[in-house]
């Protein structure tokens, strides 16, 4: 109420001499990961370009974003919002993680999502190293498109759809209970 109240006066006060006070929004906090972030909560966790993290029972309450090149592990996080990596050098999702959004990881390098609940979709889309989505709780989908170096889908189980193509080499995996469909290379997993 406070700040309201500043704003306010502030912009009143512009006007009446003739200038033009503008409020900004609030944003939250980032914080910039290189280096290890043990068991505190953080806003949004930015991994720069380059740069290695590793996040161990940190509690996230916005995403977590990868940059090109850089490289995350996150061991028994809470994420409230997404893991999201594009460009990224490699991402480990695993070890009793728990993300509330997706983890998304478009072309880059490795992903392993394992031993996790992640409640909306897990996306590995034209990345160039090995993928494992292995022992993991998903409440959407699980989407393994256009990778390029071979992936194992085991023991999970899936809410939505389990979808795999244009995978080269292709896909592996076996025990996943899928609430959707099995489509394309995963059909028989």
């Amino acid at each position: 109420m406070n700040r309201i109240k500043l704003t306010l006066a502030g912009a009143v006060i512009g006007t009446v001499f003739g200038g033009l006070v503008v409020a900004t929004p609030a944003f939250a906090d980032e914080r910039v990961c290189r280096g290890t972030i043990r068991a505190v909560t953080v806003d949004d966790v930015r991994v720069p370009q380059g740069a290695s993290c590793t996040l161990a029972g940190t509690r996230v309450k916005g995403n977590i974003k990868i940059a090109r090149n850089a490289t995350l592990v996150a061991r028994k996080v809470n994420v409230d919002g997404n893991v999201q990596g594009e460009g990224a050098r490699a991402v480990s999702v695993v070890g009793g993680a728990v993300v509330k959004g997706s983890v998304q990881v478009k072309q880059g390098g490795a992903a392993t999502v394992t031993s996790s609940r992640i409640n909306g979709d897990i996306q590995l889309d034209a990345n160039r190293r090995y993928l494992r989505v292995n022992s993991n709780r998903v409440g959407g989908n699980i989407q393994i498109v256009g990778n390029r170096a071979g992936a194992q889908i085991h023991r999970n189980a899936v809410k939505g759809n389990l979808q795999c193509k244009e995978n080269r080499p292709g896909v592996t995996g076996s025990r996943n209970a899928v609430g959707g469909n099995k489509e394309d290379q995963c059909r028989r997993f």
